[in-house]
């Protein structure tokens, strides 16, 4: 007669899981929770219908002075198309428990996995992000949409190497002053270049130290959320995102901080569909149990066009891995440079 009892798969079911899991991601991850990514079905959509890029075509903005009505015809105008391209990226993870691990631990790891699984992805998803910051703002920093500095994005507008970061670091960090560490003037002089536009800034993302010394200084605002359960940090009316993995830059004898600051919707993400998102195997020999979790999904900075053909994958797979994103050769700006929602500060601190 067959055992009864519950198995992993019945635990797992993969249709009820895999849903879950990206909803979980989703009300845990800050970038959503702060205006930086918002949900788009239209995205998820896009990162399900197959491919390895996703196109993301948008009209250039209306140009051209305009004139004075007479008796001679009105001069016709035109408006311009540009795509923004994003990348799919194809992920996948697996977990297993042995018989002996579950008796010895005298609870459920499997369960444990299956709780843990969304934290898990929201960490995954931000070492990505930043790792294609890293990218992008090196192309910036270089050439600017893959041109000599000096020419124009696709709206006309002059590329400047280096027009979306503000570096008030020094290379000696022993020297550094207060104009050199994170404060208001810092962060007022990295909003200032996005001009006019800066009211579009929404939150910060920033490592540790940063964050420490604004809280020495008592310049964090602690706003309850909607349920009066959890303090919100926020500086200068931005929502603040602490996280290590905006990794520092040594310098002499110190380091260099990277502080992100974020207009609302400045991250696509959408949620494709996977093969198969989610599989239980079970090694009856081994006396192990498995889940194995794919996942398919767009995490894009708009504006910023993944350049097709070049990317070389190198891990045998269609789809590139953090290191391969955080390359310059891989990304070139077609918005113009207010709309790109994504400025860079460096500071010692």
């Amino acid at each position: 007669m067959a055992a009864l009892g519950t198995k992993i798969a019945d635990i797992l079911y993969g249709e009820v899981f895999l849903p879950y899991t990206i909803q979980r991601t989703t009300e845990k991850s800050a970038f959503v929770q702060s205006g930086i990514i918002v949900p788009d079905p239209q995205m998820d959509a896009l990162a399900s219908a197959g491919g390895k890029y996703i196109d993301l075509p948008f009209f250039n903005d209306l140009t051209g002075a305009d004139e004075v009505l007479s008796d001679n015809a009105l001069g016709v105008g035109k408006i311009g198309a540009v795509q923004d391209m994003a990348r799919l990226h194809m992920r996948g993870k697996a977990w297993g428990v042995t018989d002996m691990a579950k008796a010895i631990s005298g609870d459920d790891p499997m369960k444990a996995i299956a709780e843990l699984v969304s934290d898990y992805w929201v960490r995954r998803e931000q070492d990505l992000l930043f790792s294609s910051l890293t990218g992008v703002f090196l192309s910036n920093a270089a050439t600017n949409a893959g041109a000599v500095a000096g020419s124009t994005d696709s709206e006309g507008h002059s590329n400047v190497a280096g027009d979306l970061i503000s570096d008030v670091s020094v290379t000696d960090a022993a020297t550094a002053t207060a104009a050199n560490l994170i404060g208001p003037d810092a962060v007022i002089d990295a909003t200032a270049k996005l001009g006019d536009c800066a009211d579009k800034l929404v939150a910060i993302a920033m490592h540790s130290v940063p964050f420490a010394r604004l809280k020495k200084l008592n310049l964090i605002d602690n706003v309850p959320d909607a349920t009066n359960n959890i303090n919100i940090p926020y500086y200068l009316g931005l929502r603040v995102i602490v996280d290590d993995g905006i990794t520092p830059t040594a310098c002499t004898n110190g380091f260099k901080y990277t502080t992100y600051l974020f207009g609302g919707g400045a991250i696509a993400r959408g949620n494709g569909n996977a093969p198969v998102g989610v599989e239980t195997d079970r090694d009856s020999l081994v006396g192990e149990d498995y889940l194995i979790h794919r996942r398919h999904f767009v995490l894009h900075p708009r504006g910023i066009k993944w350049l097709e053909g070049s990317f070389t994958p190198s891990n045998g797979s269609f789809s590139p891995t953090n290191s391969e994103c955080a390359l310059a050769v891989n990304w070139g700006r077609v918005y113009c440079k207010k709309n790109i929602r994504i400025v860079k500060m460096i500071t010692n601190g």
